[in-house]
């Protein structure tokens, strides 16, 4: 890599001349040069990433701070919207002050988890967090018909203690069904057994995966975004603006620096904060139509439509274990979870790959993987026991938000799982981002979905885009879950085999698309006749090991441990720990 002068940007804030004013020269490794069968052939750099921070860069902790605080802002949105749809499920009603306390309890353990995670799980700057995947199952099972809602008046005519206890008691069973089956995840990570499948984890896997998250969230896009097509349109349009046109557009500032006095220096806002300037600027543009009475009452894009969810919500609060009843466990709502936790690791598995390029860092190694998996895997598991009543994930969101900042650095997520825990204890902090309106995180999805789906194609790049073969295996993949989940999730009665437990279980499975695709690529990619250069195999193992055949030579350093390298590696025992950074270790002579 290219040696850089520094400078500084601000107070005291040291960055790097050519990462601000010259990233088009700036060569980021992605992966080692493909193998060749022809020594002769020209060779034919890849192109690279762009960044302004990669994963082992540390911005200025009031830096941190500030693109912590966008990366937070980026994830909110997403995880406040699933308790919103979680609730009602539950039989809770709209004035329950303890909405705000579920609230609080997924974002704390979304970031003690995602702290963990980044410091001494995968290492990959990623925000873990809940998931869609862990919704769907989830409101099947609350679909059974021993949980069912009773009739509205009903409900009406209870007492608050009986309410209480009629959904704390739903709660108890989705948090046993989330722990028991996440279980499943913590085994497949620090076993090492999710390593022997990675060899069936081929790039016609991970285009069906990874795309199909953002294919399958356009709905709720739509639907956030239609609350005033205007302010979605002009958040997506400003996001642009900001993060494509913009980017290398630099302002002046006034700093001081000791010795020197004060002095004008060039600042790369647009660059560093896209999303986080939208998102204040439209913000404070329906903060102003809603001063002026432009929207009307009620209107979903006013910013005072949830002031009852900032009014209720506590000061303080910590979120503890076992906090509505210790958890149930049924064999149905276990199997039914499960297809939430197969789903979210196929999930990961595509993503893992993805960030590690996007970041700047080296090639997954198998111990980073295996350790990644079994550390999502026991997030879910404290999720479950702590009662958020879902499950946690690689967030999306935040993927596409590394591509749209050019911010991979490993610290500044460190930084966003602080946020995240304060936010868990402060109920009222996070109380007033969920005041932003709806259309502006619409406008806001609109590009971070695209990101997703965008990413996942990209993955095409190592395939023959000539064969019919992987035509065929690409356009099935995708299209046939968008064709069969929608219409399983419409029509849950559809399978009827007289088992109730099983009749859950195959409606969830069938109807989640990203686990369909996924399966359904990998499958065909797997029985399909196809030679290792069609099928994209020959340049993937540079960018993702595949099962036994990875060897760990130790160059992989961005994925060791921050803290006791060197007794483990005077170990020789922790050379056959699958989730230890020496596990496969080549020995010196």
């Amino acid at each position: 890599m290219m040696e850089l002068s520094n400078i500084a940007i601000g107070d005291g804030l040291p960055t790097d001349a050519n990462k601000l004013n010259d990233l088009n020269n700036r060569a980021t490794p992605v992966g080692d040069d493909p193998p060749t069968s022809n020594p002769a052939a020209p060779h034919v750099e890849r192109s690279k990433p762009q960044l302004l921070y990669a994963i082992n860069e540390n911005p200025e902790w009031y830096l941190s701070i500030f693109l912590a605080f966008q990366h937070y802002l980026t994830m909110i949105g997403a995880i406040v919207s699933i308790p919103f749809i979680l609730t009602p499920a539950l039989c809770m009603s709209d004035e329950d002050p303890n909405r705000g306390i579920i609230i609080s309890t997924m974002i704390f353990v979304t970031g003690i988890v995602t702290y963990f995670q980044a410091t001494w799980g995968v290492r990959l700057p990623i925000v873990q967090g809940g998931t869609i995947s862990f919704l769907v199952p989830t409101l099947a099972i609350l679909a059974l018909p021993q949980w069912k809602c009773p009739p509205q008046e009903e409900l009406d005519a209870m007492e608050d203690g009986a309410r209480e206890e009629l959904w704390q008691i739903r709660m108890r069973e989705l948090s046993g069904a989330i722990a028991v089956s996440a279980s499943v995840q913590v085994i497949l990570g620090y076993t090492g057994l999710v390593g022997k499948i990675l060899k069936y984890v081929t790039p016609l896997t991970i285009v069906p995966t990874v795309s199909l998250v953002g294919l399958t969230l356009f709905e709720h896009a739509a639907d956030t975004a239609s609350k005033h097509w205007g302010i979605a349109v002009g958040t997506t349009g400003m996001l642009t603006l900001f993060s494509q046109i913009m980017c290398d557009v630099s302002i002046p500032v006034i700093a001081y620096r000791k010795g020197h006095g004060l002095e004008v220096r060039r600042f790369q806002l647009f660059r560093l904060f896209p999303v986080l300037l939208t998102i204040m600027i439209m913000w404070g543009l329906c903060g102003i139509l809603t001063a002026t009475d432009v929207f009307p009452p009620s209107h979903p894009s006013r910013t005072d439509v949830r002031l009852n969810v900032l009014t209720s919500a506590k000061w303080f609060y910590v979120p503890y274990p076992g906090q509505f009843g210790w958890p149930s466990v049924t064999l149905s709502g276990v199997l039914g979870m499960l297809a939430g936790v197969l789903a979210c690791t196929v999930e990961s598995l595509s993503y893992y790959p993805t960030v590690s390029q996007m970041s700047g860092a080296q090639s997954p190694p198998l111990h980073a993987i295996n350790r990644g998996i079994g550390t999502e895997g026991l997030g879910t598991v404290l999720a479950g026991l702590w009662g958020a009543g879902n499950g946690t994930n690689t967030f999306g969101e935040n993927v596409g938000a590394i591509g749209v900042t050019k911010i991979g650095s490993r610290r500044v997520i460190q930084w966003a799982a602080f946020i995240m825990v304060l936010q868990g204890v402060i109920g009222k902090f996070g109380a007033i981002f969920i005041l932003i309106p709806d259309s502006v995180v619409g406008g806001i999805f609109c590009v971070m979905f695209g990101m997703i789906i965008a990413f996942g194609l990209s993955t095409l790049q190592y395939v023959d885009l000539r064969s019919a073969r992987n035509l065929y295996i690409l356009g099935l993949s995708i299209f046939f879950p968008m064709v069969l989940c929608p219409w399983m999730q419409q029509n849950p009665g559809a399978i009827n085999t007289g088992n109730e437990t099983v009749d859950s279980t195959l409606s969830v499975l069938l109807g989640t698309t990203i686990l369909v695709g996924g399966l359904l690529g990998c499958f065909l990619d797997n029985i399909i006749p196809g030679t290792a250069a069609e099928r994209g195999l020959t340049e993937w193992a540079n960018e993702m090991p595949l099962g036994d055949d990875n060897i760990n030579d130790g160059t992989a350093t961005d994925y060791d441990f921050p803290y006791g390298m060197d007794a483990i590696r005077r170990w020789k025992w922790t050379y056959y720990v699958p989730f230890l950074p020496t596990y496969k270790l080549k020995k010196e002579n």
